[in-house]
């Protein structure tokens, strides 16, 4: 093909489409999928998005590259290994849903079971665990035409989990529904992954739906992949005026996790040292706040340092940091700390997995984040 001499590798779509009259659906996309990654691609109507998806299983052959899956490339697989590979490492859930109308809800999420051969009674079991997960128990012999839209989009869903593939791709699924529905569904979409843990590549133009369920998401013009990053790094380091514009409207307090705004306290203090000692290093640097931790650095709360003049002996500051706020994971996002910080001046501990202090949470350190 001529657009793919090598001189017009640098020419861009628009180019290629005057020159030769041929479209460039998709141009040096390179990306990896994490084990048990939500990874979504998004971007415009007409960026390549879903041409890229529907590559991934072939049915759009790549003109040129390769698709690898555990190191095998999709590419080369003839006929039978190809449906080998979609039968049982990869299932797509559509935007239309793909139901068959003449089945009920039942036979619907047996589909992919039957197709494999498997035995009605085995079938029929692996398909209503996988109703039961997506909250259809008890619609089993309903016909889908009788169901909302978000209720065909969960039998979709099942059908796809039941032949327990590795890899799920979702190809703008939640589009046709009705926004209040559609919120529902991506919101409870998120909460099935961390239960299912499937590797999924999520398709969607939708920002707020991609920070909700991604992990890591790939933004897309003309066919390119221009950014790539998790959340928080796509909307706080837009690479440029497309992205910043993109994703502008997504409220920061969304994508912000405790960690990226966490700072170093004051003062951090060993509990088990002198209290009399603490007060005459508290009069030395002045601090507003002390972050107390045990001998192995864990975070045993957080004092006021008026609260830590006015203490006559330890029991006093064991009693006060009881009631001190209670820390929060360095992972969570920051409208809980917001919430906290809303009734109490009282920095909160920002901790890892295993409890170590990491930082503190402060008024000013949130409203510094969400000004920038």
């Amino acid at each position: 093909m001529s657009a793919l001499a090598p001189e017009n590798v640098e020419k861009s779509r628009s180019e290629i489409q005057s020159e030769f009259d041929q479209v460039v659906a998709l141009k040096d996309v390179s990306f990896n999928v994490k084990r048990g990654e939500t990874f979504v691609v998004m971007g415009l109507s007409g960026s390549g998005k879903s041409t890229l998806v529907r590559c991934l299983i072939r049915l759009i052959e790549a003109t040129s590259g390769s698709i690898l899956v555990e190191d095998e490339d999709v590419t080369l697989l003839n006929e039978k290994s190809l449906r080998d590979f979609r039968r049982t490492k990869i299932s797509m859930v559509f935007q239309n849903f793909g139901l068959l109308p003449h089945r009920n809800v039942m036979e619907n999420a047996c589909y992919g079971l039957e197709i494999k051969n498997i035995s009605k009674d085995e079938r029929h079991e692996k398909a209503q665990r996988m109703l039961d997960l997506v909250g259809l128990n008890g619609w089993e012999n309903s016909r889908v035409s009788q169901l909302s839209g978000g209720m065909q989009q969960r039998v979709g869903l099942a059908r796809a989990l039941a032949v327990e593939p590795e890899i799920l791709l979702m190809d703008e699924p939640f589009s046709g529904l009705d926004p209040l529905i559609r919120r529902q569904m991506r919101s409870e979409l998120a909460e099935l992954q961390k239960e299912i843990k499937k590797t999924m590549v999520f398709i969607t133009h939708d920002l707020d739906e991609a920070v909700t369920v991604g992990d890591r998401i790939a933004i897309m013009r003309d066919g390119e992949i221009i950014q790539m990053g998790t959340p928080q790094e796509i909307i706080l380091n837009p690479v440029d005026d497309f992205v910043t514009e993109f994703t502008e409207d997504v409220s920061k307090d969304r994508i912000l996790n405790a960690s990226s705004i966490c700072v170093n306290p004051d003062l951090i203090w060993t509990h088990s040292e002198d209290l009399n000692k603490l007060k005459d290093h508290v009069n030395k640097v002045n601090p507003r706040h002390i972050a107390f931790v045990n001998e192995s650095g864990s975070s045993l709360g957080i004092l006021m340092r008026d609260s830590v003049e006015q203490s006559k002996v330890k029991e006093d500051l064991d009693r006060m940091l009881k009631d001190s706020p209670a820390p929060i994971s360095s992972s969570s996002n920051v409208k809980p700390a917001i919430s906290k910080l809303a009734d109490s001046e009282t920095p909160i501990p920002v901790v890892d997995a295993k409890n170590h202090l990491l930082g503190v949470i402060t008024q000013s350190s949130i409203l510094n984040a969400l000004a920038e």
